[in-house]
């Protein structure tokens, strides 16, 4: 329970994850992205679902198949599994690590990467595609600022890419116009509230149905997901 001095902040990275998913599946011409995922939490899986909802935008018969690392960073086991991906025919790979192993196996086989955290071109620039990425600053601000004033209050803070706590690194150059235009549009519906990575229709991997049409995941459900959707290859057990 939060006392009088202790809050929780994090951001609602399932939007840009999203957004870097319509980027990727424009990106892969084999139809199949690799994900080197850190554990089975709703965190990891939403966002592996947010991506997966945003590769079948721009290209609906891609597949995501994950693999579980058990680690948050470990660069050799990053690299172990993203080279299996790559094995299996992968020709994006993205990821939720913290090291650049995974994009510099991306770019050693010539296939292309989404980074996580940060924008991470500098790593893999040929491999690089986007990020969904972090900017805890601001709101760090706003915590100091109140708590100098006296007026922190307690809360469970999970902002989104409107309050500018998460948004999406740069798109690279060589990414079609078209498809960067529909990012933005996406981006820019979704800040705006017009636009919910998460609305029906929704099946979960076996086919059933999750979300009708039209219906929004709450946030009861996103912060309790334990299941993947339909388009992607692994388990989440």
């Amino acid at each position: 329970m939060n006392e009088t001095n202790f809050g929780n902040t994090f951001g609602r990275m399932y939007e840009p994850r999203y957004l870097s998913g319509m980027v990727a599946g424009s990106a892969t011409s084999s139809g199949l992205i690799g994900y080197v995922a850190a554990f089975p939490i709703p965190e990891v899986i939403r966002g592996i679902n947010a991506f997966t909802l945003g590769v079948q935008a721009t290209n609906p018969s891609a597949q995501v198949e994950v693999i579980w690392t058990s680690t948050w960073f470990d660069p050799v086991v990053e690299g172990d599994s993203a080279q299996a991906l790559l094995d299996k025919g992968a020709d994006v790979i993205a990821m939720h690590q913290d090291s650049t192993a995974a994009g510099e196996k991306a770019e050693a086989a010539g296939a292309r990467w989404v980074s996580y955290n940060s924008d991470m071109s500098a790593f893999a620039p040929n491999a690089f595609l986007t990020a969904p990425v972090w900017n805890w600053g601001p709101r760090y601000v706003e915590i100091i600022n109140d708590a100098k004033a006296g007026n922190y209050s307690p809360s469970a803070y999970w902002g989104s890419m409107a309050e500018g706590i998460v948004d999406l690194a740069p798109i690279a150059s060589d990414v079609d116009q078209s498809v960067v235009d529909m990012v933005m549009d996406a981006k820019a519906a979704i800040i705006a509230g017009d636009m919910h990575p998460f609305t029906g229709p929704i099946n979960d991997q076996d086919g059933n149905q999750v979300l009708g049409a039209g219906e929004v995941m709450d946030d009861g459900a996103m912060l309790g997901m334990m299941f993947f959707v339909e388009g992607v290859i692994g388990s989440t057990g």
